[in-house]
């Protein structure tokens, strides 16, 4: 598998997402071929690499993404059109790999995000693609974040950034940094002229360092479909299509930077890199999405033309934490799912059934435990914890209650509130109805806030 490449530490946004989301534990950062955003956990001593291993799809699928080829050229002002320039390729590029970095990293950031309901932070890389401060980077750089600052490299400065949208199913983000004006944007070429064995810079914050360091390499192969899981996300796995595959040296925090040809021109957006998923001979350790593609997706982000794929703005929050994203409608064997401890699916801080601790809210997943108690109910979706604050926390909601309805819809898994809320926006009051420990029956107008990207 891979990794997406990002850094952070990242808190715990699980229950007080707009959709409630399940709480995660700290994300682990190990090994390289993963998502490219680097998190650490909070109170950790140093930074590790996020796990979200990639492996290919299938040995000889090579799935053309449509996109790629399929965006016409338009005028060079708008930044969303890659260049009609062909990329150069191969041995006949003059220019060092020192130009090549010369010349775009001007146009990039460096992005920290905060996670503060996983107790968590990260770290990514982004490319700007309009002066005024818009800036392309990964799905899983902002993923989760509750805040997201990001330091201009042809400035210097350091910007408060609001996320635009998202494309959660191609792993691509918009992102729009406050105030900002007069900055460096990168220059684009065009993915759809790529050649395998064309050379090529990757570039990005590799391992969290807030520098950008360059890896030179070439195209190993195009049109490559992988496959992405990330234990410490909300997304558990998703495949990407039409991806650039290249020997250059991607890894974690250089998700969301630039892969470059030997002209210095933007012909990806690197994604996953090389690691420990990947045996020896595997000649390659890093993938990136066609720029054609992410320039279209950031275009409608920007247009605010939400899809089936594509979310504009921040999604509904809850405040609550719930049990992992499950089919099964019984609190009690959710409950159990919790009780273990230790596995990918537990409570951070602990496992097994501890009374969360005494505590009636929490700010983050620190020591959060499976309620002692649970409502005398069959079916609904169980509440591990509230959120200090948040809606859920402001109608009487405690954790071991259990949610049976929104708007007169019955809720039975996790899986099912979660699809039910998302289909609302931030500032709806949805009327809610709950089944609390004690078997009292409670319904109550609940005025969702913006929460954590998904």
């Amino acid at each position: 598998m891979q990794d997406y490449g990002g850094y952070g530490q990242s808190p715990d946004w699980g229950t007080m997402q707009t959709p409630p989301m399940p709480p995660r534990p700290p994300r682990r950062r190990i090994g390289v071929l993963s998502y490219l955003a680097v998190a650490v956990a909070a109170g950790a001593l140093g930074a590790g690499t996020v796990v979200a291993l990639y492996h290919p799809a299938s040995s000889n699928s090579a799935t053309p993404q449509p996109s790629s080829s399929a965006i016409a050229p338009q005028t060079p002002v708008n930044p969303f059109t890659p260049a009609p320039t062909p990329s150069s390729g191969g041995s006949s590029s003059s220019a060092s790999e020192q130009a090549i970095l010369n010349k775009v990293q001007p146009g990039l950031v460096i992005i920290d995000t905060t996670l503060q309901y996983n107790s968590e932070s990260a770290a990514g890389t982004g490319m700007v693609i309009r002066s005024d401060g818009l800036v392309l980077t990964n799905n899983h750089v902002i993923e989760g974040s509750t805040a997201v600052k990001a330091t201009d490299m042809g400035n210097g400065k350091t910007y408060t950034a609001k996320v635009l949208g998202y494309d959660v199913t191609g792993d691509m983000a918009l992102i729009q940094l406050q105030n900002a004006s007069g900055l460096r944007t990168v220059p684009t070429g065009n993915s759809s002229a790529v050649k395998t064995g064309d050379s090529v810079v990757a570039m990005g914050n590799a391992n969290g360092q807030n520098s950008i360091v360059p890896a030179a390499g070439q195209v190993t192969a195009l049109n490559q479909t992988i496959t992405a899981g990330d234990p410490g996300g909300t997304v558990t796995s998703e495949t990407l299509h039409g991806m650039i595959a290249t020997n250059a040296n991607i890894v974690s925090g250089d998700s969301g930077g630039p892969l470059a040809n030997s002209a210095g021109e933007v012909i990806g957006m690197d994604t996953a890199g090389g690691g420990e998923g990947f045996s020896a001979q595997q000649s390659t350790v890093g993938f990136a999405i066609p720029i054609n593609t992410a320039l279209s997706v950031a275009q409608q982000i920007a247009a605010g033309q939400a899809s089936s794929t594509v979310t504009i703005g921040y999604p509904p929050f809850m405040g609550i934490y719930i049990p992992p994203s499950s089919s099964d409608a019984n609190p009690a064997d959710q409950a159990a799912q919790q009780g273990g401890g230790g596995s990918s699916g537990g409570f951070p801080g602990g496992g097994g059934f501890g009374g969360n601790g005494g505590q009636s809210c929490y700010n983050s997943n620190r020591g959060l435990t499976a309620p002692a108690t649970i409502a005398p109910v069959s079916s609904g979706t169980l509440v591990v914890g509230v959120i200090c604050n948040g809606p859920a926390q402001a109608i009487g909601m405690t954790a071991g209650s259990v949610i049976t309805a929104v708007n007169g819809q019955a809720i039975g898994s996790p899986n099912s509130l979660t699809q039910t809320v998302s289909k609302y926006r931030p500032g709806t009051s949805i009327a809610v109805t709950w089944v609390a420990p004690s078997g009292g029956h409670h319904t109550a107008n609940l005025t969702l806030l913006a929460g954590p990207p998904q």
